[in-house]
């Protein structure tokens, strides 16, 4: 007869199967991810085209913007019916509640993204204004992968899905790079305001590239070496100098605004390459969790019937109760070969609590090496959340308060997280 009752080896097997319930749910995630990555992807390219669209009054790119639209039509359609597979065709409280609502969002942009072509077509919108409402839904959508990332319940799996994110970020800014970049030889012409925002923009991409390096595998960052050194990001750097020399609007022939955007779309697609490889990796690692989980359980379901087909051990049998490195009474810790003896004593009897001391040892390496993964995520909110705080204070935009966050931190020598959490600290103190 066994040493412990149904109900604990109940709770030791629901334990198993609740992490089970956790992965799959983040198998999920991982496969939402990349149909989210697939629809920025295509967003990105309509964006940029409509850009040279609107800024040439319509002359310049007309068929590029129709097929562009089938293909984010193709996209759009596949996210929608993942997304209803995943999340609404059974317990839709399975799901995280601020992921949910990460993805209402970003569906109520798409549900109106039809709204914003008609405008396009007609002409009744700027490119700026075309523009802005273009980056308002990949926001949406990348808040998506954010929130993915941050209810991640594997370290392995979370440090992908901050390394995509980043990346996705940085590619986003390439992609607004392109956009402007497309704006100004459209219109013939350049401005210091427009020149600045464009090396602000540059300097943005890499400071999420440098995230993205921090997290990615030594795989993926060999391709990403590959397209620092690209004929592609050569060709744009030409074109970045010349945009600093027409900073005080010297005209320039219109059609370049095609020469920069197919460089840029160069150096951005060579990008997809890299985000395709994440993704792939996600969902690859999430099947291996999934399926090392289930021989888990089932190796668990084996140990535990063979231990409950045993005879009643004599003598006491180690348990929480005469574990020496179970926490118990303060002061009174013990360490000396008498304690360690007494252990080894009881070891005949220890095969169900070595059991569940494993799964235990397993569930705390886990949420240690999970904490530090998240670390990049838990910087982010506060650095959105000091954003906020100085928007609110001095009525600045998003861009103004960010800028003002690395202004100080540029001029402090220091980190940006370290002004963010200055900036929260303060305020938080002052109420």
């Amino acid at each position: 007869m066994a040493v412990f009752s149904e109900a604990t080896k109940r709770f030791l097997l629901a334990a198993k199967h609740a992490e089970i319930h956790a992965l799959n749910q983040l198998a999920s995630n991982c496969k939402l991810v990349t149909s989210v990555k697939d629809m920025i992807h295509q967003l990105q390219r309509e964006r940029g085209i409509s850009n040279v669209y609107l800024a040439s009054k319509g002359e310049r790119f007309g068929q590029q913007r129709e097929d562009q639209i089938a293909d984010s039509n193709f996209a759009e359609q596949t996210l929608r019916s993942q997304l209803k597979s995943l999340y609404l065709s059974g317990d839709e409280s399975a799901a995280n509640m601020r992921l949910l609502v990460s993805i209402t969002m970003a569906l109520q942009g798409l549900d109106n993204l039809s709204s914003l072509r008609d405008q396009v077509a007609e002409q009744a919108l700027t490119s700026l204004e075309s523009t802005q409402a273009y980056c308002r839904l990949v926001t949406g959508l990348l808040s998506v992968i954010f929130e993915a990332a941050d209810v991640a319940s594997d370290p392995d799996i979370t440090r992908l899905l901050v390394a995509l994110f980043n990346f996705l970020q940085g590619k986003e800014l390439a992609g607004q790079e392109r956009a402007w970049g497309a704006i100004g030889f459209a219109e013939t012409h350049f401005n210091k305001s427009l020149c600045d925002r464009l090396e602000q923009l540059q300097q943005d991409q890499q400071h999420s590239f440098d995230i993205f390096t921090a997290f990615a595998d030594p795989q993926t960052l060999q391709q990403w070496e590959s397209i620092c050194q690209s004929d592609a990001q050569a060709d744009l750097t030409r074109l970045r100098t010349m945009i600093k020399q027409l900073a005080d609007g010297s005209p320039i022939d219109g059609q370049i605004s095609e020469v920069w955007y197919d460089i840029a779309t160069t150096r951005i697609d060579a990008m997809q390459s890299i985000d395709e490889a994440l993704t792939a990796k996600l969902i690859s690692l999430a099947s291996e969790l999934v399926s090392r989980a289930d021989a888990e359980l089932k190796n668990h379901h084996q140990r535990v019937k063979t231990l409950e087909q045993q005879p009643n051990p004599t003598g006491t049998p180690l348990t929480m109760l005469f574990d020496p490195q179970m926490p118990g009474l303060r002061g009174s810790e013990m360490s000396g070969p008498d304690t360690i003896s007494n252990a080894e004593n009881l070891s005949a009897h220890r095969s169900f609590y070595d059991l569940l001391c494993d799964q235990t040892e397993h569930i705390k390496n886990m949420s240690v090496a999970l904490e530090e993964a998240r670390q990049a995520i838990t910087d982010q909110k506060c650095i959105d959340r000091a954003k906020l705080l100085i928007m609110q204070q001095w009525q600045l935009t998003e861009d103004q308060a960010y800028r003002r966050l690395q202004k100080t931190a540029m001029d402090q020598n220091c980190r940006l997280i370290d002004v963010a959490e200055r900036v929260v600290k303060a305020t938080s103190g002052s109420k």
